[in-house]
């Protein structure tokens, strides 16, 4: 939010935070989410760029079509491991990886 918007919003008595401190969420707790998130949009960025469908990087890990989805989308459900194994089945590397968590998105 640009300091502008944040700035009428104080000004009409609205409190402006992040998702974080609105839910009591520890740095941890936070990076944590953050993480997922970020493995998350690499996971969709690299399935579409490889040409793949949902369907289609679901049958290379054994799974289903709505798991993908919800890998896709930071479904707390799915595990940080499977994640992972999505994006090397999908063609990252370590780097790619390592990188997708380091990156900054604004």
């Amino acid at each position: 939010m640009d300091a502008k918007k944040r700035k009428r919003l104080r000004a009409a008595g609205w409190s402006v935070s992040d998702a974080a401190t609105f839910l009591k969420l520890t740095s941890e707790e936070a990076t944590l989410v953050e993480m997922r998130l970020a493995l998350s949009r690499s996971l969709r960025e690299r399935r579409l760029a490889a040409s793949l469908t949902q369907t289609e990087l679901a049958k290379q890990l054994g799974s289903s079509q709505s798991r993908v989805a919800k890998l896709e989308a930071g479904d707390p459900s799915v595990s940080l491991e499977l994640l992972i194994r999505a994006l090397l089945s999908a063609g990252a590397t370590r780097k790619d990886v390592a990188n997708a968590l380091t990156r900054r998105v604004a």
